[in-house]
């Protein structure tokens, strides 16, 4: 691979991190693409505003794309990395459409700024059937920085980032080569902090979770205390400001139904380097390096989350109700509660907050996904094509084939 080849980058999707990706890697001289639904959105030129958390603006950035396109035959051949940006439950879809259009001559790194739900696996799916031998697959646990969108297509705003990253690799003796060309470039470099760790599987990252946990938790709490319901707008309580007792509570329990997934997988491979499998307030430890020991705190006196408002959609009636079409759901429960409800069952492990929780999902959405403790895995709720992310729609059918 030439260093002109190595440095060819096509970002997958607009979401909030790719507004940062492209004047970072472009900065660091990279060519750099993107593949977009909506490609008359896009400008050739992108801006990212660091801010303070105060909302001061501190520095800005400035990158260019070479291509924007939303045909991957435009954009995906030539690329030597391809980085998904976009919603969990959509990663799937994306590879299905761009893995026929992957080089087969050169090494392509594909990977994801959001290592939720079992990223190897749809890689691996997708290399099986369109007989890709040189692909190295690599997923972010979580997004290195705080970002969001002030303009799509054009502004992005970062307001600091994660002090430690981890990356899991396949194979993982790729992990120098991706740190020295990809990674240090798209935070240390810039940010003077964020350098990577090499995680020793995809399956740490897919059980040390945040979003997964912290999202339906509180939609559920919500619904709890409120009904999911609204008379007006200006009733809707704030996600992270108005973070209840309620709330933490339910996020507290759901973490332990993982972590006694977590500890029986470390119990049951004694052998395997599970140190970044860890629970909630570890994972904040480790990436933050702080010393919250507080989960209600750590959410309601957050200066960068405080405006963000709960997932609604307005009804005819005028009232306000909880959107169950949003990512809340499609991502969360679909490809992340439910993988691990699958883990459990297959280890005879009871989760009851994870089951309470899916059955309220199940309920509001007219779904099939459990009855009584058990995955109803013959249903079309989590077995038509891309509706979940748990192992059997992959051909995984036991704890050993989850490993890698």
């Amino acid at each position: 691979m030439t260093e002109q080849t190595k440095k060819e980058v096509t970002i997958v999707g607009g979401g909030s991190s790719a507004h940062v990706l492209i004047p970072f890697l472009s900065g660091a001289g990279f060519t750099v693409n993107i593949l977009t639904r909506q490609p008359k959105k896009w400008s050739s030129k992108v801006d990212l505003q660091l801010h303070s958390i105060h909302g001061e603006l501190q520095e800005e950035f400035s990158g260019t794309l070479t291509k924007i396109s939303n045909n991957p035959a435009e954009v995906i051949p030539q690329a030597s990395f391809v980085i998904l940006c976009m919603p969990v439950c959509k990663y799937r879809i994306a590879l299905h459409d761009l893995a026929p259009h992957l080089a087969k001559d050169k090494e392509v790194f594909v990977g994801t700024i959001y290592g939720q739900a079992g990223f190897n696996w749809m890689v691996d799916e997708l290399t099986k059937k369109n007989n890709l031998s040189n692909i190295t697959t690599f997923a972010i646990g979580l997004i290195p920085w705080i970002c969001r969108i002030i303009e799509y297509g054009k502004v992005g705003v970062i307001y600091g980032c994660k002090l430690a990253n981890f990356v899991a690799v396949s194979p993982p003796d790729r992990f120098t080569e991706l740190n020295d060309v990809l990674l240090n470039n798209i935070c240390e470099r810039w940010l003077k902090k964020g350098s990577f760790q090499q995680a020793s599987n995809f399956l740490s990252l897919t059980l040390s979770v945040d979003n997964q946990i912290i999202h339906p938790s509180r939609c559920y709490g919500l619904f709890l205390k409120y009904g999911g319901k609204w008379a007006s707008k200006e009733d809707i309580p704030y996600f992270y400001r108005d973070y209840d007792q309620k709330s933490a509570d339910l996020l507290q329990e759901l973490d332990a139904d993982y972590s006694k997934i977590r500890e029986a997988i470390k119990l049951k491979y004694p052998e395997r380097d599970f140190k970044h499998m860890l629970d909630y307030l570890g994972l904040e430890r480790l990436t933050y390096q702080s010393e919250n020991t507080d989960i209600r705190e750590s959410f309601t006196t957050s200066l960068t989350l405080g405006a963000i408002k709960p997932p609604t959609i307005q009804m005819e009636s005028g009232e306000w109700i909880i959107d169950k079409h949003h990512r809340f759901f499609t991502d969360d429960i679909h490809y992340g509660l439910c993988i691990a409800k699958w883990i459990a069952d297959e280890l005879s492990l009871d989760v009851p907050t994870i089951d309470s929780i899916v059955k309220w999902a199940q309920e509001l959405r007219d779904e099939k996904i459990i009855e009584g403790k058990t995955l109803l895995l013959d249903s079309e709720s989590l077995t038509k094509e891309f509706m979940s992310g748990i192992p059997p729609v992959y051909g995984l059918n036991s704890i050993e084939e989850i490993l890698d």
